[in-house]
């Protein structure tokens, strides 16, 4: 066992599933910043300008590091721009930015060999370092299998020499979607065969006695990216191994969904303790990446803080329950957190729960209630003249009105929630439901309906007297909220009690924000990343029935829409077309920016379609790894379309490659008019 490896229960994959912990790795120096330890968790972006473009990679990498990059990644697709690394960073040096400085390897040892003398760490891909990937499904006799590895040893050891010699640190980096056909016989496509691919180079690299290195675990798809980490770690840890990790949702895309995206796959890593480097992937200029990051680990250094003090003031008993709560829970096989299960409950009302679709509670209690237009917010467009609801594409299932009522009639689909005392008191409960406190249901003049009752309820409330009163009719619907700092981990030993009490009870999670910022563009940002982690942490697990954002300080569409495109990230409830966009790189041989929005305009009507839109043959077909339909550059002004991993036509002329795509979307009949 390494010298500096943790001591962890087998089997667990984090410090506590119950009290925010960050899990400890080996600390590693790139260059001047180490990384791993007690450090600090370290920003990173990678440069989207071309490698041979010295004055205009160093202007970029100096914008990135004025907006929080700690280390930057600079793409070296062969030995002439692994030379140039140096002049790159001769320019930086005397222009007085001393940041780390990372070379992006896929295919080519010899540049990797080259950049390894020259910049503080190299990153390779196990998938394509030693291997092309032909998508051929190849069964390999162990004989055969262990012969491939001391072939991939022979191309590998020359590097991990050079990187020894040189003090410089390595990434092994692997892609979901570039896994070698001869990881993809054995493991197929999947989080094991990802660790495996990283674990075959990590020990060979420690047969040769180095140790200077990072592990990523990168996928489009977020619930697969957070298994394959979670695994990699059980894994390390089975093999004396705490290597730190580098955190990031590849292709995760522009916008609003490019955040929601990457919060749901880096912020549940955070939420577990797990991460020692994050990098965001927007599809958008490399320096707008940092401030997103940024905000993410933020949360956490002050979460780290703050739960230091609280920690002082706990008694040591209460500590020691909490630490054998924690082991029970992570060694009992109610849950696994390396593959997805939804949790089984019945089915309440036929509305939520059992097979249903995740619901979505918005809380209208506060807008004006005069007009009809404020249902516009939460999917249901009224026209005044035709006096009638037209549902969106986004329209919610609940709305919350407290104790407002409204003075017009609401749409024939859509339920109403009001609190229990202003509940009973309705001429017409057609559509609407009471929501209840613990102590309100469980009183003996309860007044409760036999359509849906909802009773709002904590972890803590799961010990109490009142809930062994509890009626358990299929009437029942829990909305559970948290006022603990580390609410997701609070939340999530509530669903891991229910489990162990076996109560099939439907559950919608709620969780509320306030922003100090007054700054509507941040605050909007912040709600998409914090929600996307508490809220996607738990349904990527496959916790939750029904979600509840609670954000007075932003307009009721922000919710909505933040609300809708966290469930399409955890793959819950798919409401949009998805867009799996590679973030651009100096390989990029189009502009992704403008060419993902010009597919947006033309195609965002397809509901349920993935679309992988990438720069260049590196990261396509494999990095869109699930996606329908690819959009991927092939050479200058070419493109080669794919439908799913099958090369449809290649070298299709940019200006016709669109029309193109459409065109097979058509024939395969997934086509219809935009309304």
């Amino acid at each position: 066992m390494n010298a500096d490896a943790v001591k962890m229960l087998p089997g667990r994959y984090c410090n506590s599933l119950t009290e925010y912990s960050r899990f400890v790795t080996r600390e590693v120096f790139i260059g001047d910043v180490p990384i791993g330890g007690n450090n600090p968790i370290r920003i990173q972006s990678m440069t989207t300008t071309d490698t041979m473009d010295t004055i205009g990679t160093v202007e970029q990498t100096i914008r990135m590091v004025n907006a929080g990059c700690e280390y930057v990644r600079i793409t070296a697709p062969s030995i002439k721009e692994a030379n140039n690394l140096a002049e790159i960073k001769k320019q930086l040096r005397q222009r007085g930015y001393n940041v780390p400085l990372v070379a992006d390897i896929h295919f080519t040892p010899n540049a990797a060999e080259v950049a390894a003398r020259i910049v503080e760490k190299v990153r390779v891909n196990p998938g394509n370092y030693a291997d092309k990937k032909k998508f051929d499904q190849i069964d390999y006799t162990d004989l055969e299998y262990r012969a491939e590895l001391e072939r991939i040893y022979q191309k590998f050891a020359p590097l991990v020499n050079i990187c020894k010699e040189y003090g410089t640190a390595m990434r092994i980096g692997t892609n979901h979607g570039s896994l070698s056909d001869r990881i993809m016989s054995r493991y197929g496509d999947t989080p094991q065969g990802m660790v495996e691919s990283a674990m075959e180079f990590i020990r060979m690299c420690e047969t040769l006695g180095y140790y200077n290195l990072v592990v990523s675990m990168k996928s489009s798809n977020p619930q697969v990216m957070v298994q394959a980490y979670r695994l990699l770690v059980q894994t390390m840890v089975a093999e004396g191994m705490n290597y730190p990790l580098h955190l990031g949702v590849t292709e995760a895309g522009d916008g609003e969904d490019g955040r929601i995206k990457s919060a749901v796959g880096i912020g549940t890593l955070l939420e577990d303790g797990l991460g020692d480097t994050v990098r965001v992937s927007l599809t958008e200029e490399p320096e707008a990446e940092a401030p997103v990051a940024i905000a993410l680990v933020e949360r956490y250094t002050r979460r780290s803080q703050e739960s230091r003090v609280k920690s002082q003031g706990l008694e040591t008993t209460s500590q020691n329950s909490n630490v054998t709560l924690d082991s029970v829970l992570q060694t009992s096989d109610l849950y696994s957190p390396y593959e997805y299960k939804k949790r089984e409950t019945y089915e309440a009302n036929a509305f939520i729960g059992g097979h249903m679709v995740p619901r979505i509670v918005i809380d209208l209690s506060a807008a004006n209630l005069k007009d009809p237009a404020v249902l516009n917010a939460a999917g249901y467009l009224y026209s005044p003249i035709l006096d009638k609801y037209n549902m969106a594409e986004q329209s919610v299932d609940f709305v919350y009105l407290g104790d407002s009522l409204p003075s017009f009639s609401l749409p024939g689909n859509l339920k109403q929630l009001y609190n229990y005392a202003t509940w009973q008191k309705l001429g017409n409960k057609t559509l609407c439901h009471p929501v209840f406190t613990l102590g309100e249901y469980v009183a003996d003049n309860a007044d409760r309906t036999s359509a849906l009752n909802l009773v709002r309820i904590t972890n803590a409330d799961l010990d109490s007297e009142a809930f062994g009163l509890i009626p358990l009719d299929k009437t029942l619907v829990f909305v559970l909220e948290t006022h603990e700092l580390h609410g997701m981990a609070d939340q999530r030993q509530f669903f891991l009690k229910l489990e162990e009490m076996q109560l099939d009870v439907p559950v919608i999670v709620k969780r509320s924000y306030n922003f100090e910022s007054q700054d509507l563009e941040l605050q909007t940002q912040n709600l998409q990343l914090f929600a996307s982690t508490d809220l996607g942490a738990l349904l990527v697990d496959g916790f939750g029935d029904g979600i509840w954002i609670d954000a007075q300080q932003l307009p009721a569409g922000v919710i909505t829409s933040t609300a809708f495109g966290i469930l399409q990230a955890t793959r819950s409830r798919i409401s949009k077309t998805e867009y799996i966009s590679c973030p651009s790189c100096g390989r990029t041989l189009f502009d992704l920016m403008i060419t993902t929005q010009m597919i947006r305009s033309r195609t965002s009507h397809l509901k349920g379609l993935k679309i992988g839109i990438m720069g260049c043959i590196v990261n396509g077909p494999g990095e869109m790894a699930d996606a329908d339909y690819g959009y991927v550059g092939s050479g200058p002004d070419k493109i080669t379309l794919y439908r799913g991993k099958e090369v449809v036509k290649k070298n299709v002329n940019t200006d016709n490659a669109l029309d193109e795509l459409i065109g097979i979307i058509k024939s395969d009949g997934n086509w219809i008019e935009p309304a």
